[in-house]
């Protein structure tokens, strides 16, 4: 038998043991790939959504708890334009339908709280958080809309709404279709598609036909901002709550951008936390297997040094097996955590968040992986190149 073929043979000859070895390094392998893989698909979800508007500041009401749940007199829109370095703006109101129970229904359908939420039911799919944003259609490129498969609804038009691509799957409508919201029905005249998991979920309308439907005449719940193009969107931000210290604060794209990169850090750093542990505990898991096969193998390794295998070899076999058993630990955590967030993802996320397939995560999972293979395998392997083959022959 060839060398390569015993280091391949050897690690299975207790299949038990070779097997719990496998499933204990795969389970970390695995949680490493799933987190990395769920990782970038926020990562990449949060780029597109800031990405997708063109605003650059966002103004709401000062203390509001939620974004899009405080009110702003619509009058402000306007005002704002008199700040320096503001280009132009668009009053946005927020409107949130939630989900309760699943339903055949072709409608979302629902009673107005008169704080434009309200309680739905009869949703296809069971979708949930159902979002409808009132905005007058010549400003919605502010919320990064700008490619429409139809038709931009009317602004003097009632009964005319515009819903995203993911909205369109998940209620299953198309153009043309209706949809029936704060108990009215309206007509499909378009379906956009932003790149925003958060904004492709919901639906657009008429501004002041959203004001109506929750009883918020004259009212916002955001302003959106573009400033001009050598503006700093800082120094406007803090120019409209000067000009409005105790009414309206603001953010900006890029201080939003800063908090959601400082908690995608925090996840990736606790993945890296995952990988050490993953080290550690394969190690001792690797260790404790490859001891029991070398002392199983005592005689054999005796023989072997008999006849003539130097200690160099007989280290480089164990090394070998105990990377073997690693590796292919690696390639099962990483088939089964590929099968659970694609599917995972799928299900509970369909079209918001796509798992990343990055090779640097399935790069840094066999990485790990064959750094346990060596040290798992570095105390065995030298224990079994230093068996004297006098005492090992005679070893029962």
């Amino acid at each position: 038998m060839s060398y390569l073929k015993l280091i391949l043979k050897n690690p299975f000859r207790n299949k038990t043991r070779g097997l719990l070895a496998i499933v204990g390094i795969a389970i970390g392998i695995m949680v490493i790939v799933a987190l990395g893989m769920v990782t970038g698909g926020l990562k990449a979800s949060t780029t597109s959504t800031l990405k997708a508007g063109a605003a650059e500041v966002s103004v709401m009401q000062t203390g509001a708890g939620n974004y899009g749940s405080g009110r702003i007199n619509e009058s402000r829109v306007t005002e704002l334009m008199d700040i320096s370095g503001v280009k132009e703006t668009a009053g946005m109101l927020r409107a949130t339908n939630t989900s309760t129970s699943e339903s055949s229904a072709t409608a979302v359908s629902g009673t107005s709280t008169g704080t434009g939420t309200t309680s739905t039911s009869g949703v296809p799919g069971g979708f949930a958080g159902f979002s409808v944003t009132g905005m007058d259609p010549e400003k919605l490129s502010l919320a990064g809309i700008e490619n429409i498969d139809g038709a931009l609804y009317s602004n003097e038009s009632t009964n005319e709404v515009i819903i995203g691509k993911t909205a369109s799957t998940n209620l299953d409508k198309k153009v043309g279709d209706t949809i029936n919201l704060f108990g009215k029905d309206f007509t499909i005249t378009g379906i956009y598609e932003t790149g925003s998991f958060i904004t492709d979920a919901g639906a657009f309308m008429s501004l002041s036909t959203l004001q109506n439907l929750t009883n918020n005449d004259n009212q916002v719940s955001n302003i959106a901002v573009k400033i001009d193009e050598n503006a700093n969107a800082t120094e406007v931000g803090k120019a409209i709550e000067t000009a409005y210290p105790t009414e309206l604060s603001t953010t900006t794209a890029a201080s939003m951008a800063g908090r959601m990169n400082n908690a995608l850090n925090t996840i990736d750093t606790a993945n890296w936390a995952i990988s050490l542990l993953a080290i550690i505990i394969g190690g001792v898991g690797v260790v404790n297997t490859m001891v029991m096969s070398v002392f199983e193998r005592t005689r054999e390794i005796g023989v072997l040094k008999a006849v003539g295998w130097k200690e160099k070899r007989i280290l480089g076999m164990i090394l070998g097996e105990s990377v073997v058993l690693t590796l292919i630990a690696a390639v099962a955590g990483t088939i089964v955590a590929v099968i659970g967030v694609v599917a995972l993802l799928s299900v509970y996320f369909s079209g918001t968040i796509e798992p990343s397939f990055a090779p640097d995560i399935f790069i840094r999972a066999f990485l790990v992986a064959f750094v346990v293979g060596i040290i798992g395998g570095l105390y065995p392997a030298y224990r079994a190149s230093q068996l004297s083959p006098t005492e090992a022959l005679r070893y029962e």
